[in-house]
């Protein structure tokens, strides 16, 4: 018998910049109209410009257009659209708004109400997924007084991190290295989470040196299947907002994969979680891995996945919000190649990475094989400062790691925006590092021990020379796998080893 389905005929998104765009292209490619949102500082965006309808829903501040839910909804009954989906940030993991859209009859395009409320609050996922014997960062529990906090950081013992209860993306955020800094920190983000998430909750974890951030993509339908698409390494941070993810990890080996893999899926099923999701956890140097929390959502970063498994992930969201069935599952758990993105940013990275604005009066984008541009802006788009200052996410596939690193260096090079400061520079010199040519990262990694004035802006001989040798030692690699009759599960093609000139520069 054919699977029951629910129609969705037009689809309202609920957010802006280069998400909306790569979510309106992805319902094109279904034959699915759909319907654009738009402030009046966004009334000539890209977004605007690509979906069939487009319905202005206020003023440029986002707490009177971009998250005010009835102005959204009353959007999409007006023009006739069935389903919406939020993309990432705004109203994406609002419980309420979810809440909201299945009482008005539309399909949200996400998890359940309930499954956003439990992983919205960092306490309650940790209760839900330690049921499940889901490693935990040590930490304290929801509800305790500023005194009781202070002797549980003794008992964890320093560096600890403050962290808010109710939200994420670095907001109410906090390290702490010793007891006497911890009044200040601790006041500060509560300050910080009460204004960006209505919430000055916070709660203490165990600060991991040298720890890595490395997370899972998830799929999980209506028929009771979960999934892992393998995991994203996103270290490269700065004041925890990423900047750089790769897909796969070099640090993650295939009995390492396995165990996070399983440990990503009980996770999800510990909520009963359906549609895209993401469990991000931290791992030390020992390979000892850590729930750190779920975003209920498609992330920023979600690209990296799609080369490396071919699978389009806003089309398998909206499958499953028919009701419908993942794909072929034996193609979405062999990954092939390598994946690394950059977030081009409207920021100077010579000046603390200040926030830049004013008009793109020049932009060129890079192409070519392997390389993707997901983006907002066009030349004379305006930065204006009510937004995230995300420019656009470049993505570039290789072969192997190599492959994928020298192609980035080639398209960054190609990328030409004038008009507004850019991190660009950023980006050419990380990839000159021989520590992240190396996979020698963590967490922070950008923050402690990389500055701009430590590498040319442009390649060196030397650096062009070690690259084409990992190059060369990957492709070795290659075939001497290729060659041997070894079972897929017993691979490890993630534990390469770094020779000559690499083992002296990385002992």
């Amino acid at each position: 018998m054919p699977e029951p389905t629910t129609k969705i005929q037009k689809i309202l998104i609920a957010n802006r910049g280069e998400i909306a765009v790569r979510i309106i292209r992805a319902c094109r490619d279904l034959g699915i109209p759909t319907v654009a949102v738009y402030s009046e500082a966004d009334r000539t965006a890209l977004h605007v410009r690509f979906a069939d309808e487009a319905v202005n829903i206020g003023a440029p501040a986002p707490r009177e257009s971009y998250l005010r839910m009835e102005k959204i909804i009353a959007a999409a009954k007006k023009t006739g659209a069935d389903a919406i989906h939020p993309g990432y940030g705004f109203l994406s993991e609002n419980a309420d708004f979810a809440q909201a859209v299945a009482d008005e009859g539309l399909v949200f395009i996400g998890p359940s109400p309930s499954a956003i409320a439990t992983m919205g609050d960092k306490q309650a996922a940790r209760t839900a997924v330690k049921k499940r014997g889901v490693p935990l960062v040590p930490g304290t529990e929801p509800g305790l007084r500023d005194d009781e906090l202070f002797a549980v950081a003794e008992q964890i013992g320093f560096p600890v991190m403050v962290k808010a209860a109710g939200g994420g993306g670095g907001k109410g955020m906090r390290s702490v290295n010793n007891r006497e800094s911890l009044p200040e920190l601790l006041a500060t983000a509560r300050r910080e989470a009460e204004s960006a998430f209505g919430n000055g909750e916070v709660y203490l974890e165990k600060l991991l040196v040298g720890a890595r951030h490395i997370e899972f993509q998830i799929l999980a339908d209506t028929h009771g299947n979960t999934i892992h698409l393998g995991e994203r390494e996103c270290s490269i941070q700065r004041r925890h907002q990423k900047l750089v993810e790769e897909a796969p990890s070099v640090f993650v080996d295939d009995d390492l994969r396995r165990r996070m893999g399983d440990m990503a899926i009980a996770a999800a099923e510990s909520v009963g979680y359906v549609n895209a999701g993401t469990i991000e956890c931290l791992v030390d140097e020992d390979k000892n891995f850590y729930f750190l929390e779920m975003n209920t959502r498609l992330q920023v970063e979600h690209p990296v996945t799609e080369l490396v498994t071919g699978i389009d992930l806003v089309k398998e969201q909206i499958r499953i919000a028919r009701g419908r069935r993942m794909g072929p599952t034996e193609s979405f758990l062999n990954p092939k190649g390598w994946a690394i993105e950059c977030r081009i940013n409207a920021e100077d990275p010579y000046n603390n990475f200040l926030p830049s604005v004013g008009q793109i009066t020049t932009l060129l984008t890079p192409t070519g094989p392997g390389v993707r541009v997901d983006s907002g802006v066009y030349g004379g788009y305006e930065i204006t400062p009510y937004y995230d200052s995300m420019i656009a996410k470049m993505i570039c596939w290789g072969e192997d790691r190599a492959e994928a690193m020298l192609r980035m260096r080639r398209a960054l090079s190609e990328y030409k925006i004038m008009g507004v400061k850019h991190n660009i520079p950023f980006h050419i010199n990380l990839l000159n590092s021989f520590s992240f040519i190396a996979g020698k990262i963590d967490t922070m990694f950008v923050e402690q021990r990389f500055s701009m004035d430590t590498y040319e802006a442009s390649p060196t001989d030397a650096d062009l020379e070690s690259a084409a040798i990992a190059a060369t030692i990957f492709a070795h690699r290659k075939r001497q796998l290729a060659s041997q009759v070894v079972a897929p599960a017993k691979r490890d093609t993630s534990n390469w080893k770094w020779v000559g000139r690499y083992e002296r520069l990385h002992k």
